[in-house]
């Protein structure tokens, strides 16, 4: 009895998951064209801030193939789609109201969110790395005041 539930309620989670494959939000992520930049301070600065940043905060998004799955694809989405919105260091202006922030969210650390860097990835930043983002930050945005 028990093993017969056990494998209802796996058939259950696999058809579930084929199902939610269906649902089309996620599945077709973009890029948009990148329109206006920062002026970097240097450009060790911009490759910093594309390692660390750029996935959720740029049209330079690098979608892996397990943001393409669901429910994964509806999350990656979202949290792409809200930090563009905040801030996308594509379509720059620097109307942003919040610039002063942004090497304060690094500081804090804020950003980049934890569970962006649980794997280890090239885009992960080393203590070093870390400074040198922080550092880059504010002269970037401090030059413009």
């Amino acid at each position: 009895m028990i093993r017969r539930a056990i494998k209802f309620g796996l058939v259950v989670i696999v058809a579930v998951f084929v199902v939610i494959q269906a649902i089309p939000y996620g599945h077709a992520s973009s890029n948009p064209p990148v329109t206006a930049e920062p002026e970097w301070d240097i450009p060790a600065t911009r490759d910093l801030v594309a390692r660390a940043c750029f996935d959720c905060h740029s049209n330079e998004t690098h979608w892996s193939w397990y943001t393409k799955v669901a429910p994964v694809s509806w999350w990656t989405q979202n949290h792409v789609d809200e930090g563009r919105e905040k801030l996308n260091f594509s379509e720059w202006s620097w109307a942003y109201r919040e610039i002063d922030e942004i090497a304060e969210s690094v500081r804090e650390g804020e950003m980049p969110p934890y569970y962006y860097t649980m794997l280890p990835r090239s885009r992960n930043l080393n203590d070093q790395e870390h400074q040198d983002l922080i550092r880059g930050l504010t002269a970037t945005f401090n030059k413009r005041r």
